[in-house]
């Protein structure tokens, strides 16, 4: 898949879609490539000049993170988990892992081995994650190089209002220098970065139907100018105790935003590549669909339903609605409320339910990117009217992180 073309054409119509993969057999994943290409570009105009962190928990196809990579702009990868980051620093220099870690098998596999050292940077939020990462990994080797991560939700009320995900206990600049100086005083620790991940402003649509997108909207607003201030004074702190290599922010739905704060060095983003249906209700930007499931018709109960095989690829968050999956093709239909998406079969209705029949396919989004993934071994990719490529997750690879 080539990713590096200027602009890229326009996303490949339906008829397209349907050509290619009429002679497959769901379940089955699919990627426009000439969707994900602008989607791609799209990204990096966003950016404004801030290299972006491809985050692979939003991808999890090696050869797509592999092609992102080559897209001028896009450099380094955010990693989920530590085993992941030592599979990806195999082959790619620059792994950063998002999250902290307690695997001790993988902790001491890097703290032996000089060249994934090198490559991978662990993060740490806390004293106490430092020092058992401390004591996992022992006091010889390599050097091992830490992130910190800066808690960047908006909490007002005298923080008993808390507004974003629930991520580091580090909030205020001289919290983020006092956990800067116990890593530059440990003698393995090399403090390389400081992250921050607004998911106030990068994982919530400001465009959502009815009133509360203008709640979303100044909620927004008062967060990113808050944050804005409060990142800048920690990462000045933070300096003043080592100089940083990076400093990472944002996502997807904020690109906009974070890399126009000049402590930013560097902003993450990966779902931008699949479009899910999150990124439907944004006002900032509108990409183009680009990742799609494929089921098939199985029963007609009724006049009225439509039923498929599977369905029930929910997205994680808080259960609701908007964690299901959506029909999209053929268009006007819907889930049924009272079963939703089911785990072996999904009833569906709408005004276009009566032109199915038993073998027929439909086209569903998933609400979140990299889930979709955790689904199929394969996923299978189109350009034109054409399968291009059939390549591998990390499911297909036999790799299941989480």
């Amino acid at each position: 898949m080539t990713l590096t073309l200027p602009g890229g054409p326009a996303r490949t119509p339906w008829a397209d879609l349907l050509a290619a993969t009429e002679h497959l057999d769901p379940p089955f994943a699919v990627l426009d490539v000439a969707a994900v290409r602008t989607n791609a570009h799209q990204l990096v105009r966003r950016a404004a000049g801030k290299p972006i962190r491809v985050a692979s928990k939003s991808i999890r196809v090696r050869s797509v993170i592999r092609d992102a990579l080559q897209v001028p702009g896009m450099s380094g990868i955010l990693a989920f988990t530590l085993p992941e980051a030592l599979w990806l620093a195999e082959e790619h220099e620059d792994v950063v892992v998002g999250y902290p870690t307690t695997h001790r098998e993988a902790l001491q596999r890097l703290a032996k081995d000089e060249e994934l050292a090198s490559r991978v940077t662990l993060m740490v939020d806390s004293p106490d994650h430092l020092d058992l990462t401390a004591a996992i990994v022992g006091p010889d080797g390599p050097p091992i190089r830490i992130c910190l991560e800066l808690d960047v939700s908006l909490r007002l009320a005298g923080g008993r209002v808390h507004l974003g995900a629930r991520r580091s206990p580090v909030h205020a600049p001289e919290e983020a220098a006092a956990l800067a100086r116990k890593v530059a005083a440990h003698p393995r620790f090399e403090l390389v970065g400081l992250m921050g991940y607004e998911g106030q402003i990068a994982g919530i649509g400001d465009n959502q139907p009815g009133l509360r997108r203008f709640a979303v909207r100044e909620m927004q607003r008062r967060s990113a100018a808050e944050l804005a201030e409060r990142r800048a004074a920690a990462v000045a702190a933070v300096r003043s105790v080592a100089p940083l290599e990076f400093v990472n922010g944002g996502g997807t739905g904020s690109l906009e935003l974070t890399a126009a704060e000049p402590a930013v060095t560097e902003v993450a983003a990966g779902s931008g590549l699949f479009a899910p249906r999150l990124f439907d209700f944004y006002t900032r930007f509108q990409p183009q669909p680009a990742a799609y499931f494929v089921l098939s018709v199985v029963r007609r109960p009724s006049p009225q339903h439509a039923t498929v095989l599977g369905g029930g690829w929910i997205a994680s968050g808080a259960a609701g609605k908007d964690r299901l999956p959506t029909p999209v093709w053929p268009p006007d239909l819907s889930l049924v409320d009272q079963e939703g998406a089911g785990e072996v079969q999904t009833p569906l209705v709408g005004a276009r339910v009566d032109e199915l029949g038993l073998g027929d396919h439909v086209w569903f989004r998933h609400t979140k990117a990299g889930e979709l993934c955790e689904h199929v071994d394969e996923i299978v990719l189109v350009e034109g009217d054409r399968v291009v490529d059939v390549v591998s997750t990390y499911r297909g690879e036999g790799k299941t992180f989480l």
